[in-house]
């Protein structure tokens, strides 16, 4: 009897919040929540409460009232870390919903984000520090829709959405690059990708990113050697094909040195995917000595089937002045 009159203590509290919002009057429907709030979790009633949180949460934010929206939420966080509820894809599109909901630029916003995420980690050995993928994905959607390219590619690389991540950096180059930046734009991300060792995620951006722009207007080997180098860099991963490797790097090092960071995450790639060593600080060129002891009896060039051959690629050196011009 007396559960059942908490029970209907409960939703004549709901009604009265539901009134005083309908009502405007919402820092007394604000301090309610945080009242019932304090009051379930005492009660470990953390069913109810996610409930109440999300539900007020949206409410709040539906009315415009951003802050009272984003302080629930934030409360919610809280109750995941005191309940120990398990991470699930539902959960995420919550989070992800109520992130898409807050103010771009709010200092809340941010502070949720990294609540979040920092939740969305626990108990994933397969990554610790950087979130979940689907919240990565659905908080990338978001800041894609709000042109904010540069946020939206970082968390498009933490999650598995590689294809539309290769869609928002078409729209990104389109937007905001230059011709001659058609292939850097993609060679980032995909060795970025493989940095943090998604290399199937790595692989579905690329091939999307050179299927849809409409820059890319020949299908492998593409006019841009960059866009070869990685090409065969995926095919050398899948392959495991050491010597492929050390041949490609050296190949294609003038395409590599037209970012700095390219021989960084070469040199990462090589030590993930081939077992190699890092190279001493001390030394000089663009892999070091990281390469160098693998490089010695094979030739530079590839066939169209990506195997390393004797002799200059005509397709290769028919563009070579075309990419020339691009830089």
């Amino acid at each position: 009897m007396a559960k059942k009159l908490r029970g209907q203590g409960t939703e004549r509290v709901m009604k009265k919040l539901q009134v005083n919002i309908e009502l405007g009057q919402y820092y007394e429907a604000h301090q309610m929540y945080r009242t019932l709030y304090f009051r379930y979790l005492s009660q470990k009633k953390y069913d109810d409460l996610i409930s109440l949180l999300y539900d007020g949460s949206i409410l709040f934010f539906t009315h415009s009232q951003h802050n009272s929206g984003s302080d629930l939420s934030v409360l919610l966080i809280n109750v995941f870390n005191e309940s120990e509820v398990p991470v699930t894809d539902e959960l995420m599109d919550k989070l992800g919903t109520l992130f898409s909901m807050m103010l771009p630029d709010s200092p809340e916003r941010n502070n949720f984000l990294t609540t979040a995420l920092k939740w969305s980690s626990k108990n994933r050995e397969d990554s610790p520090t950087f979130g979940h993928p689907r919240l990565h994905q659905s908080v990338a959607l978001t800041l894609w829709k709000e042109k904010n390219y540069q946020q939206s590619r970082y968390h498009f690389i933490h999650s598995t959405d590689g294809d539309n991540c290769a869609s928002m950096l078409i729209e990104y180059h389109i937007t905001e690059g230059y011709p001659s930046e058609v292939d850097l734009f993609i060679a980032q991300t995909v060795l970025q990708y493989l940095c943090l060792k998604n290399k199937s995620t790595a692989s579905t951006a690329f091939h999307a990113y050179t299927e849809k722009h409409p820059a890319v207007t020949s299908g492998f080997p593409y006019l841009l050697p960059l866009l070869n180098f990685l090409q065969f860099l995926l095919q050398a991963i899948e392959r495991e094909k050491l010597a492929y490797f050390a041949v490609l790097c050296e190949k294609y090092q003038p395409s590599l040195q037209r970012d700095p960071t390219y021989s960084e995450y070469v040199d990462r790639i090589g030590q993930l995917f081939f077992g190699l060593t890092p190279p001493p600080k001390q030394q000089g060129g663009l892999f070091g000595n990281l390469l160098q002891s693998f490089f010695g009896g094979f030739d530079e060039n590839f066939t169209e089937e990506g195997e390393p051959v004797a002799g200059p690629s005509k397709r290769e050196a028919s563009f070579k002045l075309r990419q020339e011009e691009l830089d």
